[in-house]
């Protein structure tokens, strides 16, 4: 058996299915690690939604800010955008079932010294109070109530954690973190608007990674969400959104060996 960890597919099925064929996926022994944004700017966020769901336990998932703008946008809650793709989803005689599906999904997935989360952690947060944490966020989206969530998770307020936050406040910082985040100070203050490379932080800023006491840097943080940063492999951190959507590589590592496997994405 082995493990292969999927940086974000964004709706690029075809280039999923070459990637998997790359390394002889085999479900019946195999599992995938998705990093989150199965869905969106790519042509077959359907295709994408449905053969995941269908793999049942041989796929985790962690959720990112594509799948959260997908059951937001299906429930109402949000604004499509120019560059959105999921009008096949939300057309789908199945698109209650694919997104009820979606909203059970978790922000942070803890297994074997390894936590999959989309874009990052705050430099305060242990993985086990990450666990925690992300647990309050899933509770609130699988919860009988979760369209009160949903109507307030939007927004970049308040830019920090505080171990005193509470309500909606407290689950969109967890949110933010876990599913927007590439930069912040080193005591945990995020800034949303900079998607550059790493050395375009504003001032007093820094990569998420690269915070200096980082409480997570016991485990190795499986990422994607930061394309501009592209394959980052280092001994505490496998960043792999290789840009496939932007004509770059959808990527795969074996997290048994760290095996790189990838596919050219410029056709897509």
């Amino acid at each position: 058996m082995a493990t292969y960890a999927i940086g974000d597919i964004q709706g690029c099925f075809d280039a999923l299915q070459r990637l998997l064929d790359r390394f002889e996926f085999d479900r019946r022994r195999d599992r995938l690690w998705l990093v989150g944004d199965l869905v969106n700017r790519g042509p077959q966020s359907l295709e994408v939604l449905r053969f995941v769901r269908n793999l049942d336990d041989s796929a985790v998932i962690v959720l990112g800010n594509h799948d959260l703008h997908l059951i937001m946008l299906a429930e109402g809650n949000s604004r499509s955008r120019e560059e959105d793709t999921l009008e096949a989803i939300l057309n789908a005689p199945d698109r209650d079932e694919l997104v009820a599906w979606l909203r059970r999904q978790p922000l942070l997935h803890v297994e074997n010294g390894f936590a999959m989360v989309h874009a990052g952690l705050l430099p305060q947060w242990s993985v086990k109070q990450a666990q925690a944490l992300s647990g309050e966020v899933e509770s609130a989206l699988r919860a009988r109530n979760y369209r009160d969530f949903l109507i307030h998770m939007r927004g970049s307020e308040p830019p920090a954690w505080h171990d005193n936050l509470a309500g909606w406040a407290r689950l969109r910082v967890i949110v933010n973190a876990m599913t927007r985040m590439r930069f912040c100070t080193p005591n945990g203050r995020m800034e949303f608007r900079s998607k550059g490379k790493v050395n375009s932080a504003p001032p007093g800023y820094l990569p998420w990674f690269d915070a200096p006491q980082r409480q997570s840097a016991d485990h190795v943080l499986v990422t994607g969400h930061w394309s501009a940063l592209g394959l980052k492999l280092t001994d505490r951190l496998l960043a792999l959104d290789s840009g496939c959507f932007w004509g770059g590589h959808l990527t795969a590592v074996r997290l048994e060996d760290q095996a790189i496997f990838q596919v050219d994405c410029r056709a897509t």
